[in-house]
């Protein structure tokens, strides 16, 4: 139809916040950026939410389900993940004053704030929280058996690709030249360890599992490198 795979946003309100709440995190590498409003997000981790940009708009006086305080704990979260990594977690959180569960339309401002976003499907870094219902796919990381609350933290930096911190022991690595240069070899670490040194053959394959996953075709990976580690 049309649309542009890398400005697609997501937005809710009340129950449809706490849809944001959840979805925003663990499918990230699908929007720009999300706004909740008026809800809450029970059990999930911001962690996911490193490469979109994300506000929260909730009342000040909307304390049923503490949704008033949880918003205002996760401005606290944010602006921690986002002190701790100044190229990630872009956010705005606003707490309206004297505002109950409706906030009489202020929160419509989250629409010229999420606009301001474009997605970037390539990442450098990815921060791969899984919660109570997994994904095997996220960004250019994959799993074949995803685990509940399972965490991969993955950097790319020229050709080196660093496994900084996981909980799951075997994934696999998708590439195109976007992210390195495939004609060269790459190096993968783990624990400070080399664990893969070569070349990633460019296949039909996996260009055409990517597309069919998705149906993005900005998000398109060439080849792929399956890898386990030995998780202590």
């Amino acid at each position: 139809h049309d649309v542009d795979p890398n400005r697609i946003f997501l937005m809710g309100y009340s129950a449809g916040g706490d849809g944001v709440y959840q979805l925003a995190p663990r499918m990230a590498d699908r929007f720009a950026a999300a706004a909740m409003m008026a809800g809450h997000p029970n059990e999930t981790s911001p962690l996911g939410l490193r490469n979109i940009g994300f506000t929260i708009h909730m009342g000040d006086n909307d304390s049923l389900y503490n949704r008033n305080k949880v918003a205002a704990d996760w401005k606290k979260k944010l602006k921690i993940l986002r002190e701790n990594d100044l190229n990630g977690y872009s956010h705005f959180v606003k707490i309206h004053k004297n505002k109950g569960h409706w906030m009489e339309g202020l929160d419509t401002s989250a629409v010229s704030w999420i606009s301001n976003f474009s997605r970037n499907p390539y990442p450098e870094k990815i921060i791969w929280k899984q919660d109570d219902v997994t994904h095997k796919r996220f960004y250019w990381l994959k799993v074949i058996n995803p685990l509940l609350n399972a965490l991969i933290i993955a950097k790319i930096e020229d050709q080196i690709i660093t496994i900084e911190k996981s909980t799951i022991p075997n994934m696999i690595i998708m590439l195109n030249d976007d992210l390195v240069d495939m004609n060269k070899k790459i190096i993968v670490k783990y624990l400070d360890k080399e664990i893969f040194k070569g070349i990633v053959q460019r296949n039909i394959t996996t260009i055409s599992n990517s597309i069919n996953e998705y149906g993005d075709y900005k998000s398109i990976y060439y080849g792929e490198l399956s890898i386990s580690l030995n998780i202590e």
